[in-house]
This record gives structure tokens, C-alpha cells and sequence, in this order.
């Protein structure tokens, strides 16, 4: 049986005026414990990583910790623009029990490989005796990470995977030839987990399940069965949902408000769904919640 882990990119609930409001991300991380899926992506691109400072880091790790420490593994993204920033941050997850981490690579400013494989020896040295996915999403980023570089990057302590985003299937199947077998790469694509277990992955990241997980379990169900008719459907609900909800964190949101789980905001400039929107949301919540 392939390994299909789904691991939940989680949002992080604003009130309206911006602030945080961990009450309602308290309540988004409890309602994904019940999901039954494998982890937890915490304060990832979904959980709006660039607007929140040092101080809610440290809340929202700690709470993350507490509050799905024992249901699912937890991996918090610590990636930042610098190296120095992003081992503070691994420092301070630490100090709260955390123990997987992600980081993307640096950003904002263009970086070479030298200096790309610098940052990753940092925060890898920093993660100590926890462990660390490379985070690559270059459309976000700027940064390009090639096969060669990953397969050096996969050498160095503590780094035990790798997270993809917005990079296609060849993209992850050439990432899969140059690295161990027990070298795990996530698709950051909802929709692919059997697609990209297919080519060598060994799960997805989504934030799609932080709303309704049931269809993402189905999928995995599915596939483990074998069935092409039974996956075919499970992957038609899950093409649903993604279609409707997608990689959109004010989409997310809506569905969370919805179903009651938290009456968060976003905090980045990002556009409200429409009526019509919000209609095709609670369609998708009374079929598959």
C-alpha cells in the first residue's frame, strides 16, 4: 500500500479590524484534529505566514501545539527571508515542544544556489534533533530550486522531505529520481494526491481539508482499494470542493463561518467571496461536510 498521508494546511482566524484571534484559530486547530488526517501544516502560505509577528507566532505555535500535539504530527513552517529569522523562529517553536519543521526558502530578494544551501544549513542545524521539510514554492518565492540542488539540500541533517507548490507532476517525479526512497515530497496541489503518488509523492498538504476533510479521506481510501470506479468518484467530490474553495484563504474562511468552527477574517489583502460564491460554499458544506 503507497503512503497517501494528508497533511492540513490550517488557517489563521483574524477578527474583522485585523488583530488576531486565537480563540477562533484555536478552534479552526481543534476542528482539524477531528479530521482524522495525518498533520498539521501550521503558519504556512494558507495560515498568511508573512503578517504575523514574532509575538502570535509564539501563541499560535503554542496553541498549535496543545491542541493537535496529540492527535496528528505538527509541522510548522519557520521560513523567512533571512536565515537569521528563520532559525529565531525555529528556536522559539522549540522552546514550545514543536519538533517537524518547513521552511521556504528565502524570498523577496534573488538568491543563489550557494546561498539557498546556506540558509537550509542554518535552520537545519537549528532544528537540532526535530526535522525539516525544504518548502519550495518558486511562484511565491522567486527562488528556483533545481533537482541537483534538492538532492544536496536532502543530505544535510534533519532534512527529511520536501513540500511542493504550484510545480507540476514531472517537476515532483524529477525531484523523485534524485533523492532517497524514504525522502518524503508533499504536493502543495489539493487535488493530486493520487496523481502525485503516482510520480513518487507521498502525500499532499491542503488547505482545502482544513474545511472538509471527509472527501480528501475518501480519495485515500480509494486509492488504497483500488477500485478505478471508486476513485474515480472520491476524486470527482474532491475536484469539487477544490473547484469551489480552492487554494483561497477568504474562501476557506466563509466555509469556516458557515459551519460555525470560527468567525475569522484574513489579514492580507485578499478579496471577499461574492454572493455567488458564498452560494457554491454552502452547497459544497451540505454535500460533504
Amino acid at each position: 500500500m503507497s503512503r497517501r498521508d494528508i497533511v492540513t494546511a490550517i488557517p489563521t482566524s483574524f477578527h474583522a479590524d485585523g488583530s488576531l484571534d486565537i480563540e477562533g484559530s484555536r478552534a479552526i486547530f481543534r476542528y482539524v484534529a477531528q479530521s482524522g488526517n495525518e498533520g498539521a501544516f501550521v503558519l504556512g502560505t494558507t495560515g498568511e505566514f508573512p503578517a504575523i509577528d514574532e509575538e502570535e507566532f509564539r501563541a499560535l505555535v503554542g496553541a498549535a501545539v496543545e491542541d493537535l500535539g496529540g492527535r496528528m504530527r505538527v509541522i510548522v513552517h519557520v521560513g523567512r527571508s533571512s536565515a537569521f529569522e528563520a532559525v529565531r523562529r525555529v528556536q522559539i517553536a522549540r522552546e514550545l515542544g514543536a519538533r517537524e519543521f518547513a521552511a521556504l526558502t528565502p524570498y523577496y530578494l534573488s538568491s543563489a544556489e550557494a546561498a539557498v544551501e546556506s540558509y537550509f544549513e542554518a535552520v537545519s542545524e537549528a532544528v537540532g534533533d526535530g526535522s525539516l521539510f525544504v518548502y519550495v514554492y518558486p511562484k511565491r518565492s522567486g527562488i528556483e530550486v533545481s533537482p541537483a540542488l534538492l538532492a544536496r539540500l536532502a543530505t544535510l541533517p534533519n532534512v527529511i522531505g520536501a513540500k511542493i507548490s504550484e510545480m507540476t507532476l514531472d517537476d515532483i517525479a524529477a525531484y523523485r529520481a534524485v533523492v532517497d526512497d524514504d525522502f518524503v515530497l508533499y504536493t502543495g496541489a489539493d487535488r493530486d494526491l493520487v496523481a502525485a503518488g503516482e510520480v513518487g509523492a507521498q502525500g499532499v498538504v491542503s488547505g482545502v481539508s482544513s474545511v472538509l476533510p471527509k472527501p480528501f479521506r475518501a480519495l485515500a481510501a480509494a486509492a488504497d482499494g483500488g477500485d478505478p470506479e471508486t476513485i474515480a468518484t472520491a476524486q470527482a467530490a474532491v475536484d469539487d470542493v477544490v473547484r469551489v474553495i480552492g487554494g483561497d484563504m477568504p474562501r476557506m474562511k466563509a466555509a469556516l463561518r458557515s459551519m460555525g468552527v470560527a468567525d475569522g477574517r484574513c489579514r492580507m489583502a485578499l478579496v471577499e467571496p461574492d454572493h455567488e460564491a458564498l452560494v457554491e460554499i454552502d452547497r459544497v458544506i451540505n454535500a460533504y461536510r
